[in-house]
């Protein structure tokens, strides 16, 4: 596919949406046609998943197998409705969140079989991982210390993973740089705990070297 595919992964509150919408401006500029879109969600049907798995739509506990089939069905859902279509038609799609959070957080975090999260995932995805990821790392404390300012000043309130110990986000923010690993040439780290302006460089350059 002539078109390139880049998802952004990270731990609660490391400024992906900030990130992503000084990306496809920078691309935009470039004229690089852009669309950008989230996980889960992204189509009508996604976003009606994303109520039931962010802030708890139908009043009951999802079991962790229940969890990750819904992600899974908005993920195959924007496959299908949004990122081939576009890819196959040139265009680049930037992704908040993908397969990645998947492996962190119902894999590393909940404790589910990583090579069953893999078989999964690849049914999704028809096999077609992102050109690029940009994990975006910082402290966990930071991280929520981010979030308790964003709240302050609205109306809104911390989401059912938001909510989760501590110690899970850890397990989160771990499984991240283990997938890091796993997969070194697609992963680009970049530490997230300093200004807007210097991360955005940083996901620039790391764009630039990889994709440009």
């Amino acid at each position: 596919m002539p078109g390139k595919f880049i998802t952004f992964e990270g731990p609660e509150g490391s400024g992906k949406s900030t990130q992503i919408r000084l990306l496809v401006e920078k691309l935009q500029g470039e004229g690089v046609e852009t669309i950008c879109t989230r996980e889960p969600g992204g189509t009508a049907t996604g976003e009606q998943i994303r109520n039931l798995l962010q802030h708890d739509a139908a009043g009951e506990p999802l079991s962790d197998r229940s969890e990750l089939l819904l992600f899974t069905a908005s993920r195959a859902q924007l496959m299908d409705r949004i990122i081939l279509p576009a890819l196959g038609n040139g265009g680049w799609v930037l992704c908040d969140r993908f397969i990645d959070s998947t492996m962190a957080y119902q894999g590393f975090a909940r404790g589910m079989d990583i090579e069953t999260l893999d078989v999964v995932n690849n049914f999704a995805i028809y096999d077609r991982k992102p050109d690029l990821t940009i994990l975006l790392d910082l402290d966990i404390e930071a991280g929520f210390q981010r979030l308790e300012e964003r709240y302050s000043d609205s109306d809104e309130s911390h989401d059912r993973f938001e909510r989760e110990a501590r110690e899970f986000h850890h397990r989160v923010r771990d499984g991240y740089h283990q997938l890091a690993k796993r997969e070194p040439e697609r992963f680009a780290i970049i530490n997230s705990q300093r200004s807007i302006e210097e991360v955005a460089s940083d996901v620039w350059n790391a764009v630039k070297g990889a994709l440009l």
